[in-house]
């Protein structure tokens, strides 16, 4: 595992005991980790890249195989520890967005057919239950119907994200990209291809826009900035605010989601995990957004 000190490294280490495997070895340049004792103790942990390397190579020498290499560092970084993992023989699973920009992911399927092994990206809201049937119930509609969807995603974030990787654009492709990318998949999952795309402002706190997808139109708002949480939300305590509304009909799905990742990995172990051309229309659409003149 690269990435052992990040917010979202225990879902994949939970994941993998989960699914009856080991953890080989973890790097991470903090060394903040003690949470590798509750599942993997005897993992080797290293600060170094070079001495990770290094360590994968020498237990590739004697006979220990590293079937699956699970990335979870910044943004920016996920492309080059790909092609590490591509080029160590293993399988990769990587945390969404895969890469930053689209042309990436065709350079990573030409190292796919080079090596033989394969990406697999975690796209966990197309395993939760309550979107499975949402999809199937939109499948079934006549043919032409369009719906009205309203999505917002408001998720507080203190002073340190503006310092943190989060916080730089080039790294993290900014908001709609950091904590967007997996609503905007899901929503092309459910209601097909961009058809028209215009931002209405995308700033370090806030994005705001409109998607004319094949069967809906969408108004989506993204937020990091507390003030942005509806006063019954604020009075609460709540930090976090997710709603979307199709029809003018809210449509919960925010419980459900704490097994999603060990799913994500039963379904690649098995052979069915979301492969890179599945990332490739959400990847395009963030960074159209990234890049679009308001």
């Amino acid at each position: 595992m690269i990435g052992a000190g990040g917010y979202i490294a225990p879902r994949h280490m939970k994941a993998i005991k989960e699914t009856g495997n080991n953890l080989l070895a973890a790097l991470d340049k903090h060394d903040s980790v003690g949470v590798l004792d509750s599942y993997f103790p005897d993992a080797d942990f290293f600060t170094e890249f070079e001495r990770f390397d290094r360590h994968l190579e020498k237990l590739k020498r004697q006979g220990i195989k590293t079937d699956y290499l699970s990335v979870c560092s910044p943004n920016y970084l996920h492309d080059s520890h790909i092609r590490f993992g591509l080029r160590l023989g293993a399988d990769v699973i990587c945390e969404k967005p895969v890469v930053l920009n689209p042309w990436n992911v065709d350079a990573l399927m030409e190292i796919e057919k080079e090596t033989g092994h394969k990406v697999f990206t975690i796209l966990q809201l197309r395993l939760h239950p309550a979107i499975i049937a949402l999809k199937e119930k939109i499948a079934a509609q006549p043919a032409g119907t369009i719906a009205d969807v309203s999505l917002q995603y408001i998720t507080s974030r203190g002073h340190w994200y503006h310092t943190s990787w989060k916080g730089d654009i080039q790294k993290s492709g900014g908001i709609a990209t950091n904590i967007g990318i997996h609503f905007f998949d899901m929503l092309m999952w459910i209601f097909g291809p961009v058809q028209e795309n215009e931002v209405i402002t995308h700033t370090a706190t806030h994005a705001e826009g409109k998607l004319r997808l094949q069967k809906a139109n969408v108004h989506w708002k993204l937020s990091i900035n507390a003030s942005d949480l509806p006063a019954t939300v604020q009075a609460e305590g709540k930090r976090t605010f997710r709603s979307l509304t199709i029809n003018n009909e809210a449509f919960e799905f925010s419980e459900g989601f704490t097994d999603l990742h060990t799913q994500s990995y039963i379904n690649i172990i098995k052979g069915e995990g979301f492969p890179l051309s599945e990332t490739k229309q959400s990847i395009e659409l963030v960074h159209q957004i990234r890049n679009q003149k308001i």
